[in-house]
């Protein structure tokens, strides 16, 4: 049983892994085997987050990458697989949250969520593919939310963006399913990191989301190392556009 999730000699690429749930995933990744390369723009983070998932005893390449820059996203997934050696595994996690109600939103605030959630999932898994195609098969794992199932007046763009990846996780995996490439997608529930930290601050709030919560909690980055470990492992083989909610039991409560 363990072998179906062991990830020894595979290699991972999480975007925006140097935080978060990005960071999280690496730690699952990395303690299943596997050798991880994240990236992010925040050169000090990035170093930090390298140098913890290296003190679990992991290879761990930092990258430093705009993805909303198409053509630096390409050559992030190139660089990553020239580094490790090899890619089977994309976890698609950068992401932005530009808030504000639709009547106000500035169009260059929507353009800016819809590159860097959305396109740059599709042109890293664009770029991907020929590599996991010719190595015999890959892993793609795209990080949606909750919000591509609830609708909420002040994040539009977070809001389409992420039920957008929903979509293109499912073509996606018909498309690449005959090449072995299984795509799957988690959508977190409200979860615990540096973009939610100032909605947890508002007590009120904060009260109403365990409440509504049945697990009684927020989650933590934690909470996504065994859903990535699954979907990036074999024991995953056979399912392919699927949607993971790791939300403790929120997107199920009235």
């Amino acid at each position: 049983m363990a072998a179906l999730f062991d990830l020894a000699g595979r290699s991972a690429l999480v975007t925006g892994g140097n935080g978060g749930i990005g960071l999280g995933i690496a730690r699952g990744l990395a303690k299943a085997g596997a050798a991880v390369a994240i990236a992010g723009r925040n050169a000090a983070k990035t170093a930090a987050a390298k140098a913890e998932l290296e003190a679990l005893g992991a290879r761990c390449e930092a990258l430093e990458a705009d993805v909303a820059d198409p053509e630096a996203c390409r050559r992030l997934v190139e660089s990553a697989a020239e580094r490790l050696g090899r890619l089977d595994i994309l976890v698609n996690n950068a992401g932005i949250a530009l808030g504000g109600r639709p009547e106000r939103l500035a169009l260059d605030d929507w353009n800016a969520v819809l590159q860097t959630n959305l396109t740059a999932a599709f042109v890293a898994s664009q770029a991907a593919h020929p590599l996991m195609k010719a190595a015999g098969g890959g892993k793609i794992i795209n990080i949606g939310s909750m919000y591509a199932i609830f609708g909420a007046p002040y994040v539009p763009a977070y809001a389409a963006s992420k039920g957008a990846v929903v979509q293109l996780t499912k073509s996606l995996a018909a498309a690449w399913a005959r090449d072995n490439i299984q795509v799957n997608a988690i959508l977190p529930g409200w979860i615990d990191t540096e973009m939610t930290r100032g909605a947890r601050s508002a007590e009120a709030f904060d009260r109403a989301i365990v409440e509504r919560t049945p697990a009684g909690r927020w989650g933590e980055a934690a909470d996504f190392e065994g859903p990535a470990v699954f979907l990036a492992s074999p024991a995953s083989d056979f399912v392919t556009g699927a949607l993971l909610n790791v939300d403790g039991g929120f997107s199920i409560s009235g």
